[in-house]
Parts: structure tokens; C-alpha cells; sequence
């Protein structure tokens, strides 16, 4: 069951990749007006009022552009983050002081220098990301289009040699395998699309700590915002739970004091009753401290934790662990939860009959993955359950990326780097 959603998943991805391909190839022809506009822009930006206009709005089609080229990089592995200085409070658009945020602004230049070898990588490249599939894909419709129209002319017209019936059945099985070869090479000459891009209009190494500091700036504002909602929530828990029981049991034990001499037996029913509420009490403190850090997680780590989470679901979960190791307390607490998150959608949302966890650590990266086969659609940007996930994860420099096209599966990916200790004998 799971080798046929893998498979599913590279064929999706595979599809996604000829559809990206081909939007590539068709921004990529558009780099060339897009530069000739900026250009003429930037001649004309010494015009009062018209000049500063139109160079304002000629980098916005620049930036608007390389944003496209920087999300056709997220869907194809290779994060491109944004390079750009932020904008002075006190900057209008269309003044000096604006036009001098654009000018100077490396990022802005770096974008202009790769419209036009981008354009030409990204042609070439796209055109080969879409030919390959839409060859093979001639190859396999050729032998039932032979048949319903009986044409020995047709396969010329298509491109396939064949001239006779015997060599139009031979066409179907070179066309499934043509097509499944430019499938599988789709997602990597996509990469290598992005990889070139990525020479330009990925960040410099300066841009890279001033985003590094913005990044950390956030992701230690949630670390703190998110420590003290887990504060509040054991406050109220305690308050709430355990501690109103404990104190209902002191008043109870106060009550079968007063009564032990004049009526034995009452006392009695009191201590039984205060028995039952300190043992709901120490139930109450149980569930506490699993929501802190489960003890399966500390007795037999990640890897046990995650099968004991999965016998747990109404789903049938298959968990394949290569760990070599234990990871620091933090990061698997963290990710733990990260995962139970993950299965906890899936379980309440995906209408799926089988699930699937994969966690291997190499070269100092922990990759995990959690996907099903259920009805797809799944958004990190709507609802709180994966973005929560990004928040526990962004604190140690982590990252999430949702593969949930409709239909399914959905594959959620995350990945942490981090060092493993050695197992414990």
C-alpha cells in the first residue's frame, strides 16, 4: 500500500512538475518585455512626475515576476528567499527618497541582470520539461487513435514512424516509457531551472544575515508567545483540575476528622470519597504531564513514541524509522508533537484508509515525512493545525512544505536539522 501511494506521489509530482514547466516556459518569454519596460523606465525616471511613476511601477512588474520565479522554486524544492531592503516609513512612492530606496537596493539590479538569461534558460529548459512527457504521451494515444481511424498516414502526422498496425502496438509500450522517463526528469530539470535562478535572485550573504536576524527576531517572539500560552494553559489546567480536586480532598478529610468520634461510619464514606477524588486528581496530573512530555517519548524516544502514537489512530499507520540515535530533549519533544499534529489532521480531516510516517537522519538533517491516501486538499496558510506545526518548528530552524493536490495523497514534510547521541544501551 504505501510503495503504490509512493508511487502516486512521484507520478503527481512528476505532472506537476510538466504543468510548472510549461508556466515557466510562458513567463520566461514574457522576461524580455519585462526588461525592455524597466530599461525604458529607468531612461525616462529623470521626467518629472511620469518618470518616477513609471520606473515605480516597472519594478513592481520586476519584483512581481522574480516572486513567480521564487514560487515556482518552492514547489520545485529550492527555496528562493526575498532579497529586498524593507521600504523607509517615510518613503512615498513617487518621491526622491523612494526612488532612491529602489535604486540602491542590489536586489533590484540582481533581478534585472537575470530577465535575460533567464529567459533563455528557462525557455530552453522548460520546452525540454514539457517535450519529453508530451512526446511519449503522443506514443501511447497513438495506437488508440490508430484503431478508430484506421489512418497508416497518422503516426507521420504525430511524429512516430509507423507505418503499419504491427508497429503501432509497438508504439504504446515506447510511449509509456517515454512518458514515464520525462515524468521522472521533470522535477529534476525544474530544479536545475531554480538552481540557475537562484544565482541571482536568491539573497547575497549579507541579505541572508539580515533576513537570518529578522528570522530569528520572529521565531523568538512565537518561542516566547508560545511558552507563555503553555504557562497559562498548565495555570488553568492545574487550577482547574488537580487543584480543585486536592482541595475538595482536604476539605473532605477535614470533614471526616470532625466525624470520626460521633459517627465512625460517615468518616469513613468521606475517606472513600476523598480516596476517589485524590486518585481523579492524580489522573488529571497524568494527562498534564503527557500534554508536557509524554513518558513514552522519554522512556523509549522518537521513534517509539510515534509507533505507540500510531496504533492509537482509527487509521492503519505504517512507521518506518532509520534513526541511529536519540535527539536532544527540545527537538523531540518538539518534533513529536509536530507529528502527532500531522496525524491528528489526517486523522480528523483526509477520509483516509492508510497513513504513513518515515523518519531517517543524515548528514546532521532530520527529514520526517507523514502522508495518506486521502482526498487531498490540504493548506498550510488555512486553519491552525499546520501552522502550528511551522511555529514548533521554526524555533529550531526548521521547515515544513504541504504536498496535498486534490485528490490526494497528501504528503506533509518536515525537516529539522539537529546532531543524534548515540543510543543507549
Amino acid at each position: 500500500m504505501m510503495v503504490r501511494m509512493m508511487l502516486r506521489h512521484r507520478l503527481l509530482t512528476g505532472l506537476s512538475a510538466t504543468a510548472d514547466g510549461l508556466f515557466a516556459t510562458v513567463l520566461a518569454v514574457l522576461n524580455v518585455p519585462v526588461l525592455v519596460l524597466w530599461v525604458a523606465s529607468l531612461v525616462l525616471s529623470p521626467v518629472p512626475l511620469l518618470g518616477a511613476e513609471l520606473l515605480g511601477v516597472s519594478t513592481t512588474v520586476v519584483r512581481w515576476r522574480t516572486d513567480l520565479e521564487r514560487h515556482l522554486g518552492r514547489r520545485a524544492g529550492v527555496r528562493l528567499g526575498r532579497p529586498y531592503h524593507p521600504q523607509p516609513d517615510d518613503a512615498e512612492i513617487g518621491s526622491r527618497r523612494w526612488l532612491r530606496w529602489i535604486i540602491t537596493d542590489p536586489a533590484t539590479w540582481r533581478d534585472v541582470a537575470w530577465l535575460l538569461p533567464g529567459a533563455l534558460v528557462g525557455v530552453i529548459l522548460g520546452l525540454v520539461t514539457v517535450a519529453i512527457p508530451a512526446y511519449g504521451l503522443v506514443g501511447t494515444v497513438l495506437l488508440p487513435l490508430w484503431l478508430f481511424l484506421g489512418d497508416v498516414w497518422f503516426g507521420y502526422a504525430l511524429f512516430w514512424p509507423t507505418t503499419n498496425f504491427a508497429e503501432a502496438w509497438l508504439a504504446l509500450p515506447v510511449g509509456l516509457a517515454i512518458l514515464a522517463g520525462g515524468l521522472a526528469v521533470a522535477p529534476l530539470l525544474r530544479a536545475t531551472d531554480v538552481r540557475f535562478a537562484r544565482l541571482l535572485l536568491a539573497p547575497t550573504r549579507a541579505a541572508e544575515l539580515r533576513l537570518r536576524v529578522a528570522h530569528l527576531t520572529t521565531t523568538r517572539a512565537d518561542a516566547m508567545d508560545a511558552q507563555a500560552a503553555e504557562l497559562r494553559r498548565i495555570e488553568r489546567d492545574l487550577h482547574d483540575g488537580a487543584q480543585a480536586r486536592m482541595v475538595s480532598v482536604g476539605m473532605t478529610i477535614g470533614l471526616a476528622e470532625r466525624l470520626v468520634h460521633r459517627d465512625p461510619s460517615a468518616a469513613l464514606k468521606l475517606l472513600a470519597e476523598a480516596r476517589a477524588a485524590s486518585t481523579a486528581a492524580l489522573v488529571d496530573l497524568r494527562h498534564l504531564v503527557r500534554g508536557i512530555h509524554p513518558p513514552v517519548l522519554a522512556e523509549r524516544g522518537l521513534e517509539g513514541a510515534v509507533r505507540a502514537l500510531a496504533l492509537s489512530l482509527p487509521v492503519r499507520t505504517e512507521v518506518t524509522s532509520d534513526l541511529p540515535g536519540r535527539l536532544d530533549t527540545p527537538v523531540e519533544s518538539a518534533v513529536y508533537f509536530a507529528v502527532a499534529e500531522a496525524l491528528a489532521n489526517m486523522a480528523r480531516h483526509s477520509r483516509a484508509r492508510f497513513a504513513w510516517v518515515t523518519m531517517r537522519h543524515l548528514d546532521g538533517l532530520l527529514s520526517l515525512e507523514v502522508g495518506d491516501d486521502g482526498g487531498g486538499g490540504a493548506d498550510a496558510t488555512r486553519g491552525t493545525g499546520l501552522s502550528g506545526i511551522v511555529r514548533r518548528l521554526d524555533a529550531f530552524d526548521g521547515t515544513m512544505t504541504v504536498s496535498s493536490p486534490s485528490g490526494g495523497p497528501t504528503v506533509v514534510t518536515m525537516e529539522v536539522p539537529c546532531a543524534l547521541s548515540s543510543r543507549r544501551t
